[in-house]
This record gives C-alpha cells, sequence and structure tokens, in this order.
C-alpha cells in the first residue's frame, strides 16, 4: 500500500468496464468503432478500462492485434480514465505485454488466469512474480479464477511484489471470498468482484469495492447505478439493478458462458454501434434469438 500506487487503487475501486473489441466485414479489428465505442464509455462516466479482457476476446486476439487495442485504449483513455491491460499467455509474452503496456502509458496491467491444466501454488506465485517485477512501475491485478488458490499465496507474492496492489476474484462462491480475502488481507488489496454486475452485492457485502462489467458496453449507466448504490450501503437498490439486469446475464452465463461476449455485441449491433461478429470458439447469435437481447437494450437506451 504505498503511496505511488493510490491513483491505481483509487481507479480500481469502480466500475471496471472490460471493452469489446469490434471487428470489421474483413475480420480485422474495427479500428474506428473501436475508438467510438471507447469514447461512449469515458462519456458515460467510466473512469477505468481493460484492453484485451475476456469480453475483449484476448485468447482469440494475435499478439499485433493485442498491442494494437492497448494503443487505441490508452490514446483514447488519455487523462480521463485509468488502463488496465490484460496480459497472459507463456511468462515471456506476458512480460513483453506489460513492458509494451507500460511504454504507452498504461497504469496497471491484469495478469489472466493462467490456462495450464497442471497450476500449482507455488508455480502462480512464480508465473506472477515473474510478471510484476518485470514491470515494477505498474500496479499488477492477479485474475483469479481458481478456488483450490489459498490466500496465503497471494500475501506471499505481494511480499515480494509491493506492486501487486488489486485483485480480480472470479470464483463464484461469496463465501470462499470472504475467506480468501481475509487470509490474504482485506486492506492489503482493491478487491474487484471479478464475475460483474449478478456478484457485486454478495461480494461487496464481503470486502469488495469494485466490480469487473462487460454489460458496460451496452449500457454505462445501468453499472454505474449498481455501483453508487453499494458504495452508499442501499442493498435494496442495488438489487432493483440487479433485478434489471438479470435476464441479460443469465442469457451470457447459459451454456458454460458459450454466447458471454456474443450476448454483449449482439445487443450493440441491435443499437447500431458495432457489428455482432465475434471469433472462434465464439460463435454469432443465431437470429431466431437476437429479438430478446434487441428488446433488453432498447429497454435500457430508453
Amino acid at each position: 500500500m504505498t503511496a505511488a500506487f493510490e491513483a491505481q487503487r483509487a481507479a480500481l475501486a469502480d466500475v471496471v468496464a472490460i471493452p469489446v473489441t469490434p471487428f470489421a466485414e474483413d475480420g480485422s479489428v474495427d479500428q474506428d468503432t473501436h475508438r467510438a465505442l471507447l469514447r461512449r464509455l469515458l462519456d458515460g462516466g467510466i473512469g477505468i478500462l481493460t484492453p484485451n479482457g475476456n469480453t475483449g476476446e484476448f485468447y482469440a486476439l494475435t499478439p499485433q492485434e493485442r498491442q494494437l487495442v492497448t494503443e487505441l485504449t490508452v490514446d483514447e483513455a488519455g487523462e480521463r480514465a485509468a488502463v488496465l491491460v490484460g496480459v497472459g499467455h507463456d511468462v515471456p509474452t506476458a512480460i513483453a505485454s506489460a513492458r509494451h503496456a507500460h511504454d504507452h502509458g498504461a497504469q496497471m496491467v491484469m495478469v489472466h488466469q493462467p490456462v495450464h491444466p497442471y497450476v500449482s501454488q507455488g508455480g502462480w506465485v512464480d508465473y506472477h512474480r515473474a510478471i510484476a517485477e518485470a514491470v515494477p512501475d505498474l500496479g499488477v491485478v492477479p485474475y483469479i479464477r481458481n478456488a483450490q488458490l489459498l490466500g496465503a499465496r497471494l500475501a506471499e507474492l505481494a511480499d515480494d511484489c509491493p506492486n501487486v496492489i488489486g485483485v480480480k476474484y472470479a470464483v463464484p462462491d461469496a463465501a470462499r471470498f470472504a475467506a480468501f480475502a481475509r487470509d490474504a488481507g482485506l486492506e492489503r488489496f482493491v478487491w474487484v468482484a471479478g464475475l460483474a454486475e449478478p456478484y457485486a452485492p454478495s461480494y461487496f457485502s464481503a470486502g469488495a469495492t469494485g466490480f469487473t462489467s462487460g454489460l458496460v458496453n451496452v449500457a454505462p449507466s445501468v453499472s454505474l447505478n449498481m455501483i453508487e448504490a453499494l458504495r452508499s450501503g442501499d442493498y435494496p437498490a442495488a438489487m432493483k439493478v440487479w433485478e434489471q439486469i438479470r435476464r441479460f446475464e443469465e442469457l451470457r452465463a447459459a451454456n458454460g458462458s458459450a454466447n458471454n461476449v456474443t450476448i454483449v455485441k449482439e445487443a450493440l449491433a441491435s443499437l447500431g454501434l458495432c457489428r455482432r461478429d465475434v471469433r472462434p470458439p465464439s460463435k454469432s447469435l443465431p437470429e431466431s434469438e437476437r429479438a430478446e437481447v434487441a428488446a433488453i437494450a432498447a429497454g435500457w437506451s430508453t
């Protein structure tokens, strides 16, 4: 909790937007549309952007595209928002991405959950330590989806790397989150509810002060309404927002979150904001299922 990272810590305690990556008709990243969507988030009051998150189809982008998305986001954010760049894959690739983020003006990196099928507790620490040590001036935010990881391991990492300042916690178990945060150090880190609006009320009750959002691409005001309610401790108001977004998030979560990004892009397409195209292993929504998404998005825009 050094003074050097106070601004980054404050930025994390908010709606942490995960922008989509729009594609042009030829399949390339649509840079003009990407900038327009980022400006829409900024104009809507969003103060932190995460390029190369899962809603941005991180694993479907080439290394060059990930760099492009980072550069576009930092350029559009300027002084208006903090930028938390998603990095991952093998250690050298993650380090190169983190250094690229640093060199282009980002303030933080989010380290994606390692996808190797065999992850030891000590190996998890080693992986994150290597990345954090490579960019000591950047705030580092591990993305935790591993229910087996112990809070003590995060504390061990932060002992070695004081730039590990926050956690995107995405294990769907509020009791486990509460225990993990206290084992790691509740006040030591900024705790971000990594499963977005549906889990935000329960995770805030256990110590989170921010939450990630893909829905924010469609309706920034809805996400901001929820965090304002949570900050004021008005859980009934937060649950009214929860009820408002419930069906949209159920569609995203169905079938193992198969259409998580697809639903967001479909909503944006229905509003005329970008093409609905996603890359494999995602797939665009069939025509027969588009009307419900469009109706939800239209209700938020009125």
